[in-house]
């Protein structure tokens, strides 16, 4: 089957070089039984290559089962995947097949992968390496032949570095790996999705399709897209209920974008704007708590190259920029117990000051997190689901944050 006809077939619309070489990908290695991790943006369109893959395969034939593994609550997510006995726990009826025992000479797909539990990640290590599972309460190995297909929108490789997922099962699940692009790099692919679902919607609801002027094209090609062709259909849907004009201007297209800028450089913050100068700070709060675990790293490096190697001051003097960022609380434990300050060849350290301002009013990361969860519950009227996708999180993360901030409505 031709690029061509796949694109027809699954409903993929673009020409875009990128996307053309993921569908390449899952066209070749769907005659195999190569594990495949799909990874992305949310919303760009991850769970149609499992498909593409399990049509094109000799198990086409077989059950193709998709599971949501950030859906799933942690305590029976393994009765899920491997099934359970009669009375293996509370509320175990009767026994129960699993996923990976229904979709035998089939096909499995585990979204959101990354949000498994460790120990079950070990079985499912197990499966890929040897077919064998047991069922929970059970202690009679089983056999399954199954495709494993995975995908998931974080980077795993922060994952394996912070203990949260295991190395050898990425490698496992990583065999061939398709990388979808996210929407804002896809070009005029973006103008022809618009017209996609304009038209879908004036078809379903019998009213003409939408019409974009050279301005909203413009604005369409030139906004980030963080939620990429989900959004991108979610804008479209509204703006042809909402609006009773058919041609779309860029001021009309702006007002469903809130947060949208005439570029995608930084934005510079004006002093007298409360509300943009609030806006940018939120980002600053997310990104530092990110870099966190970084930044802890960071100062273990400094503190031994001042205490330990007698060559660490000419290193520092070549960085003292990013190590001038650690603020007041790193100098003053760098400083020697003498009371004298640390010197770089016969020069005081300074760090700058504009940043220690910074890291001062962001001390407690934690709490920021929490303000941030709170204000995107309560602007989506907790509807978890939404808040989560809005902070760049799986609603587990969110339940779990919730459940240790005791932030419960």
């Amino acid at each position: 089957m031709s690029i061509h006809q796949v694109k027809q077939r699954f409903g993929i619309i673009g020409d875009y070089p990128g996307l053309i070489r993921t569908m390449d990908i899952a066209i070749q290695v769907a005659p195999t039984d190569l594990s495949v991790l799909v990874t992305g943006e949310s919303g760009t369109g991850k769970e149609v290559y499992p498909q593409i893959i399990h049509q094109h395969s000799a198990r086409k034939h077989g059950n193709y089962i998709a599971v949501n593994c950030g859906a799933i609550p942690e305590g029976t997510i393994d009765s899920e995947l491997f099934g359970h006995e009669k009375g293996s726990f509370t509320g175990a009826h009767e026994g129960r097949k699993g996923y990976f025992e229904v979709a035998d000479k089939g096909t499995i797909f585990l979204d959101e992968v990354s949000e498994l539990p460790l120990s079950t990640q070990v079985r499912l290590l197990r499966v890929l390496e040897t077919g064998e599972f047991m069922r929970v309460g059970s202690s009679r190995m089983q056999k399954t032949d199954v495709r494993v297909i995975a995908a998931t929108n974080v980077d795993v490789s922060l994952q394996i570095q912070k203990g949260k997922f295991r190395e050898d099962l990425y490698y496992r699940l990583n065999t061939i790996p398709i990388v979808i692009p996210p929407l804002r790099e896809r070009g005029d692919d973006i103008t022809l999705l618009f017209r996609k679902f304009a038209a879908d919607v004036a078809e379903r609801y019998r009213m003409p399709a939408l019409q974009l002027n050279d301005d909203a094209k413009n604005i369409l090609l030139t906004y980030a897209w963080p939620g990429n062709i989900r959004q991108l259909k979610n804008i479209t849907e509204q703006i042809s209920i909402l609006e009773e004009t058919r041609n779309i201007t860029g001021e009309i297209l702006k007002k469903y974008l809130p947060d949208y800028r005439e570029s995608r450089l930084p934005v510079r913050v004006e002093k007298d704007d409360d509300k943009s100068f609030a806006s940018e700070r939120e980002i600053l709060y997310k990104i530092l708590f990110d870099m966190k675990s970084d930044m802890n790293d960071l100062k273990k490096l400094v503190f031994a190259l001042l205490e330990k190697e007698p060559a660490g001051a000419d290193i520092l003097e070549d960085h003292a920029h990013i190590i001038s960022s650690l603020g007041k609380q790193s100098r003053a434990k760098a400083e020697p117990q003498t009371g004298e300050p640390v010197t770089i060849n016969d020069k005081p350290f300074e760090p700058i000051k504009d940043t220690e301002e910074i890291l001062d009013e962001n001390l407690s990361l934690e709490t920021k997190e929490m303000e941030m969860i709170r204000k995107a519950l309560s602007k989506h009227h907790g509807k978890r689901k939404i808040a989560a996708s809005e902070l760049g999180i799986s609603e587990r993360t969110l339940y779990r944050k919730i459940k240790d901030y005791d932030l419960e409505q």
